[in-house]
């Protein structure tokens, strides 16, 4: 005899409050289910309900039982969706939100290529800076960069992201490398959206504030006023490391350069991603692998 016979039964009467509606549920004749309970009592050597001629309740053992019960259901239900999704093809609707500059320019090429293999599939897509609540705006899933502040939900660490401290050789030619980080308050610093820049220092994260006569919250923006040496700039990865390659940018303080941060894959909390979303945040997590691994090769 199976030590799961008798449990579906069992949870069917708990919640339907009757033998009669458990039946009807399962498909089965009222004593069919009876003889269930029973034998699955005689077995426990407990008695689980309290039972009337109109309805039956829970034994004090019965209620813990059930609980126990319901989670081994929901395990067995989870287990076997598993399995079904693993050969699921993406579809239906998935809405994401990614940062705007950061989406153009690497999250949403990678997204068209996944949208031409699974044609099933619709996009919305919100690029915004603005960071959305993934659970009132009825998200699927998010790219953020950087550090993570909601705990409610489930992250993927999708890539590496790395700050560069740098400024191209004719500002430096002007008015000279900077060794410490006490000197960058006499430099232009070319301020993005904060002005405050990220260090680590005798193995501490430090900040500190930066000063200077030009501010635009683009990174691009900024990459293309330290490329005519207008000043110094703090930017990631992605936006500076061919310039470091081809030497139109030098790195500056390599040291004090902050802990990596990363670029995440984030969506609520649940035990069972559906196949678009899986398989999307895969494809991401591959595609930023393989640019990453091309923009450290010879430029």
């Amino acid at each position: 005899m199976s030590n799961w016979e008798g449990l579906d039964e069992f949870v069917a009467v708990a919640e339907c409050g009757q033998f009669t509606a458990a039946a009807e549920r399962l498909g089965l004749s009222s004593s069919q289910i009876s003889r269930q309970v029973a034998r699955l009592e005689e077995r426990l050597q407990t008695r689980l309900f309290y039972r009337s001629t109109r309805k039956v309740s829970l034994t004090e053992a019965g209620q813990t039982f059930l609980q126990h019960c319901q989670r081994l259901q929901d395990g067995r239900e989870e287990a076997l969706r598993a399995i079904g999704d693993l050969a699921g093809e993406p579809k239906g609707l998935l809405r994401m939100t990614c940062a705007v500059a950061y989406g153009e320019r690497f999250i949403v090429p990678l997204v068209n290529d996944f949208m031409a293999l699974h044609p099933q599939l619709r996009l919305e897509i919100e690029l915004t800076n603005r960071p959305l609540d993934l659970l009132q705006e009825g998200l699927d899933l998010a790219i953020r960069l950087g550090r993570l502040q909601d705990s409610r939900l489930v992250a993927t660490r999708l890539a590496p992201r790395v700050m560069h401290l740098c400024a191209a050789p004719l500002y430096l030619q002007r008015y000279g490398r900077p060794h410490s980080l006490s000197e960058l308050a006499r430099h232009n610093c070319l301020i993005g959206s904060s002005d405050q820049w990220q260090f680590q220092q005798e193995g501490r994260e430090q900040s500190l504030r930066v000063q200077g006569n030009w501010r635009c919250n683009s990174g691009e923006a900024v990459l293309d006023a330290a490329l005519r040496g207008f000043g110094l700039c703090q930017l990631p990865d992605y936006y500076v490391q061919q310039h470091l390659h081809s030497g139109a940018l030098v790195a500056l303080l390599e040291a004090q350069q902050p802990p990596n941060t990363a670029v995440w894959a984030l969506y609520p909390q649940q035990r069972h991603l559906s196949p678009k979303v899986r398989q999307l945040v895969e494809h991401l997590k591959s595609g930023l692998t393989q640019r990453l691994a091309a923009s450290m090769g010879p430029s």
